[in-house]
């Protein structure tokens, strides 16, 4: 039998993306923020995160037009907490949270090695009355060896899933995947 959920507690029943970390690089700092609220708009490399102004990475953003999309590991989920709850503003995250910095081929703004994968970003719009971000991936890279490939997901009430079995459903869906997928 199927109960009322509090108005206030729906978004918890959508669960938009995998939780990532957002590298950005402005007047000489690096920056990390922790982002639960990301999609895939379509399947092109064309992503969407939500945050504002509320949040120190996001004077970078609108001046740089430039990230990356760091997509932690669920053994790295307190760093992801913990990088989410202190501000960019006063805390070097790379050091405090024992993060390595890489280089990009296309964007000032750092790849984290510790992470499963990493996408070099440009902003190709900013919808400020929603707090959405628009992205346009350059580039991605991914390990494969790293020993933990599962991803964390945000139920947005301090609550995470760990990505877990699989369902491999690919030849019943070939008619509606894009070719080399």
């Amino acid at each position: 039998m199927m109960e009322p959920l509090a108005a206030a507690r729906i978004f918890t029943l959508l669960e938009p993306g995998p939780v990532v970390l957002v590298t950005t690089r402005h007047a000489g700092k690096s920056n990390i923020m922790t982002i639960s609220w990301t999609m895939v708009l379509d399947f092109t490399p064309r992503f969407a995160i939500c945050t504002g102004a509320w949040n120190h990475s996001f004077t970078a953003l609108e001046e740089t037009r430039e990230c990356v999309i760091a997509i932690p590991s669920a053994d790295m989920l307190d760093t992801v907490i913990g990088i989410g709850t202190c501000s960019g503003a006063d805390t070097d995250k790379f050091t405090r949270f024992g993060l390595t910095p890489c280089k990009g081929k296309h964007v000032q703004a750092p790849l984290i090695a510790q992470c499963l994968a990493n996408i070099e970003c440009r902003v190709a719009e900013i919808i400020a009355p929603h707090g959405i971000v628009v992205l346009d991936g350059l580039a991605a890279y991914v390990d494969h060896q790293k020993s933990d490939q599962r991803m964390l997901h945000a139920i947005g009430d301090g609550t995470f899933v760990a990505d877990g079995e699989r369902f491999d459903r690919k030849e019943a869906m070939r008619s509606k995947l894009p070719d080399g997928v």
